[in-house]
């Protein structure tokens, strides 16, 4: 059977780069966005996103029967690529703008925003996947097309959330009249002022040291962060102290429009997005089709999938590394820019976690052929969520320590997601052989389903861990008051839920013995078949 060219293979890596520019921005970013900037509550938020993604889920299912039945002259996945990478993009920019509504109005603006793009990520994203699966039949080739797909998927998280913040500072600065006075050593008064409204600034200094505190010593909330969030008003001057620099002037202060900000940076990574997507339809190729012989047939196909048990395995495994993996990219700029105070930082802590994910994913190949999907999935999830347990030991003031924990757990983390994929193939192969009937859409979109899904309940325990630490994003005590949970959120939970996965994971029944047997099995049946290779 033969290999597929590194042009293939990269193309179709791209696919994935760019939907993580959606779906890394999204499961990173917007909770914070909807609190912080927006100013939905946590409970609220949470709620939304279980919701959605649960009809989400749904549509996955019927996006799977959907492709299974399309028959075009470039296949029945490469299509819908092309067919929605603009709105893709164009429904990502929706979703962080923030209109100035009412509480229920932005509910409602919320609430319609992310169920369209769900909607919009799933014709794009269940296509992309079943894609892995009939791109080649061999099995091991297939692994490698996953750990291609995952350094896409990783390269392309680590522009969003490497790049995201930047860009909001560079986008959202608003140029305010700023004024420095020297009080002692290390301590100064800084006024700022500006002719516009601004409904949500964040001010700083450049090196992110400085500590802030309102100048004026009534204020009940005045605790010194790194950094305030606030609200200017048109000619009103705003002044703090700030302690912490030496030599400290107005051009070592930094003030953001975080809405304005978020927006224009949404809008030129979603303008890459759409453009990665299209070179992904124009290199890859379909080439394992149905045996010739099958009749369609949506009822035997839910009956395949129900039967199969390493599908039904992968979907319950998919849940909870999703969940384990979501409530740690949910939770990771809150726990930077309000328990280290400071949330440029959050940029350079998931740019190495990118890194050390292409490693991960870079390596899952050969070690799954030296120990087998199923016992590499294992290990990893013990791994993973043993040095996730780290995190609570850290004080704020331990970078390196968190640094370095961030880092090695994510290269087991990787292995999640690069497995994955290339064993929801496995489970369509498992069906044929079985069955004498394929239908991958169905199968891959179930597994995303599984993955959407873990991220809606990951984003409900946030919503409901820091609700119940009466967490509120513009409220400086609340915030302070809630540091417990969002450490709680960095490490012990997410490590619970991956121990629980490795438990699961030993139900999964194909071992590369088997597999070998199966690869062997389709390979003499697809001989004897004369297929086309559609171009």
């Amino acid at each position: 059977m033969a290999s597929l060219s590194i042009k293939e293979k990269i193309g179709y890596a791209l696919g994935d780069g760019a939907a993580n520019i959606a779906w890394r921005g999204v499961s990173t970013f917007l909770f914070i966005f909807y609190t912080d900037v927006f100013g939905l509550s946590p409970a609220a938020v949470g709620l939304l996103f279980l919701i959605a993604r649960f009809g989400d889920g749904i549509s996955d299912v019927l996006m799977g029967i959907i492709c299974d039945r399309t028959n075009t002259k470039h296949g029945k996945f490469r299509p819908w690529i092309l067919w929605s990478a603009i709105p893709l993009g164009v429904i990502l920019s929706l979703l962080f703008m923030s209109p100035d509504f009412s509480p229920t109005g932005k509910l409602v603006y919320a609430y319609t925003a992310y169920i369209v793009f769900t909607l919009i990520y799933t014709a794009n994203n269940i296509p992309y996947g079943a894609l892995m699966a009939v791109m080649t039949g061999d099995d091991k080739e297939r692994t490698s097309l996953g750990s291609y797909r995952m350094v896409g998927a990783f390269v392309g998280g680590m522009v969003v959330q490497g790049a995201l913040l930047f860009l909001v500072a560079y986008f959202g600065n608003i140029n305010p009249d700023i004024t420095v006075s020297k009080l002692d050593d290390k301590k100064y008064e800084v006024t700022v002022f500006t002719t516009q409204e601004v409904k949500n600034v964040n001010i700083k200094t450049k090196e992110g040291i400085g500590t802030f505190i309102w100048a004026d010593t009534a204020l009940t909330e005045n605790t010194p962060t790194q950094g305030k969030s606030f609200t200017m008003d048109a000619n009103k001057p705003y002044s703090f102290v700030v302690a912490g620099e030496e030599n400290l002037t107005s051009e070592q202060i930094t003030i953001v429009d975080q809405k304005r900000g978020y927006s224009n940076a949404i809008y030129l990574l979603s303008f890459f997005l759409s453009i990665f997507m299209i070179i992904t339809f124009l290199t890859t190729k379909e080439r394992v089709l149905p045996p010739k012989n099958q009749v369609t047939n949506l009822g035997q196909d839910l009956k395949d999938l129900i039967r199969n048990r390493p599908w039904m395995v992968l979907l319950g495994i998919g849940v909870l590394f999703s969940v384990f993996n979501s409530i740690k990219q949910g939770i990771v700029v809150i726990y930077f820019t309000h328990y280290l105070h400071n949330p440029l930082l959050t940029a350079s802590f998931l740019i190495a976690l990118a890194f050390a994910s292409i490693g991960g994913a870079m390596i899952t190949a050969p070690l799954g052929k030296r120990f087998g999907k199923r016992n590499l999935f294992i290990y990893a999830l013990i791994f993973s969520g043993l040095v996730n347990v780290l995190f609570m030991f850290c004080s704020p003031s331990d970078t390196i320590g968190i640094f370095v924990i961030g880092i090695i757990g994510e290269i087991g983390a990787a292995v999640f997601p690069t497995l994955f994929f290339a064993m929801l193939g496995d489970a369509a192969d498992y069906s044929e052989f079985k069955n004498g009937r394929r239908a991958t859409g169905l199968v891959y979109s179930a597994g995303s389903f599984a993955t959407k899904f873990g991220g809606g309940i990951a984003g409900a325990i946030i919503g409901l861990v820091l609700a119940s630490f009466h967490y509120d994003g513009q409220s400086e005590a609340a915030i302070q008051g809630a540091i417990p949970g969002i450490v709680m959120l960095m490490s012990w939970i997410p490590a619970i839920i991956a121990m629980i996965a490795a438990g699961f994971m030993v139900l999964y029944p194909l071992t590369q013995a088997k597999m070998d047997e199966i690869t062997s099995e389709l390979s003499r049946r697809r001989a004897n078949e004369t297929v086309p290779i559609l171009e």
